[in-house]
């Protein structure tokens, strides 16, 4: 059956064209390469453009990070990336970077989404994604633990800005401030005592400290005289009696 398709194409050829089926083959093929080449001249390039070099749309550049200085850990929830406009935020071992060029991990769907808004050192030192361990407490944590937390720390240094600081919980403020007024007061008196000395090392001092010593030897040469003289007048009356005798 395909033989005979092939005959009767052969013979076909043969009749209309007055060529042999190769010759009025290579001439097709000829033809259509002569068509490809003129073609490519009134052609706009960009239809041949491939599209790995197409020019893909350029996304909002992001905003310079903003020094946010120090936070409390609730104020951190405020920027886990749920709201676009503002930057995405994280916090390791208490210092805050903006990872929003990272926002396809950190971000909301993120692998590591979780982790936005919130200090997750431990976490982070433990490769775990339970919910107790979203904190920047690492008590206990092992050396293995630490080290891993300190690779951690080292990369956000290196890749990401510091915007701030986390901010010490209340009781701790609290215990701060008393601990500052007890040394207020323990240096008020301080100054107290040493201005009592210094005030009776003063002048003035000496000076009351002189009278004092002055009336004494005063007193003190009174009472010699007073004696003195009863002596005398002792002696005076022996003799007279003496002499009377």
């Amino acid at each position: 059956m395909v033989l005979q398709v092939w005959e009767t194409l052969k013979e076909t050829i043969t009749a209309y064209t007055g060529l042999s089926p190769a010759a009025f083959f290579t001439v097709l093929a000829l033809a259509f390469a002569v068509y490809q080449v003129v073609s490519g001249f009134f052609v706009s390039d960009e239809v041949h453009r491939p599209r790995s070099l197409e020019v893909q749309p350029e996304s909002d550049p992001l905003p310079p990070p903003v020094q946010l200085g120090e936070i409390t850990e609730e104020d951190l929830k405020l920027y886990d990336g749920s709201d676009s406009k503002k930057p995405l935020l994280m916090a390791i071992k208490g210092q805050i970077y903006d990872v929003s060029q990272s926002r396809m991990f950190y971000g909301p769907g993120g692998p590591y989404a979780l982790f936005a808004g919130k200090d997750a050192s431990r976490a982070l030192a433990k490769m775990s994604f339970e919910e107790q361990d979203l904190t920047g407490d690492i008590s206990g944590l092992g050396a293995f633990e630490l080290d891993a937390l300190q690779d951690w720390e080292y990369k956000f240094m290196s890749k990401y800005v510091k915007v701030g600081t986390i901010q010490k919980k209340d009781e701790e403020g609290n215990k701060t401030s008393e601990a500052k007024a007890t040394s207020a007061e323990g240096l008020s008196t301080d100054i107290g005592e040493e201005a009592s000395e210094t005030k009776a090392a003063s002048p003035e001092g000496l000076s009351t400290n002189a009278e004092q010593e002055a009336s004494a030897v005063t007193h003190d040469e009174t009472s010699r005289g007073i004696d003195e003289k009863i002596a005398e007048t002792t002696e005076k009356k022996d003799d007279h009696d003496v002499a009377k005798e």
